[in-house]
């Protein structure tokens, strides 16, 4: 991914969650997709696809079971 998508991809997923700490950084040695973090707390990983022309993003986060909060007895 170019500096340019990167900004424009952090912009976005800004915005769209009402977060102005997330930010979209490089991967290493990648350059098919970059590392989303919030407050210096990495969430998952933008990849891009091109197909046909079309380039799309796909945004990856794995969430553990021990991360989430206990159930509230609501069904």
């Amino acid at each position: 991914m170019t500096l340019i998508e990167i900004a424009r991809l952090q912009d976005y997923l800004r915005g769209r969650f009402n977060e102005p700490g997330l930010e979209v950084r490089p991967r290493t040695n990648k350059d098919d997709s970059a590392e989303v973090y919030v407050a210096d707390e990495f969430i998952g990983v933008l990849f891009r696809d091109e197909d046909e022309g079309e380039i799309s993003y796909d945004f990856n986060m794995a969430i553990l079971d021990i991360d989430l909060p206990e159930a509230g007895g609501t069904a």
